[in-house]
């Protein structure tokens, strides 16, 4: 996970690298899964960094 910290940079970077995964798996799915996508963006961000 130290890989994928530095690779983000800041939270600002991070946050945008997630939202646009979290838009896309959303599109993917019809949006049939929100409240599953948005659980699991928040744990990345989480491990990430903080919100």
């Amino acid at each position: 996970m130290d890989k994928a910290k530095d690779a983000m940079g800041n939270e600002q970077t991070s946050d945008k690298v997630l939202d646009k995964g979290e838009q896309l798996a959303d599109k993917k799915t019809g949006g049939d899964h929100d409240a599953q996508i948005d659980k699991g963006r928040d744990l990345a961000d989480g491990k990430l960094g903080s919100e």
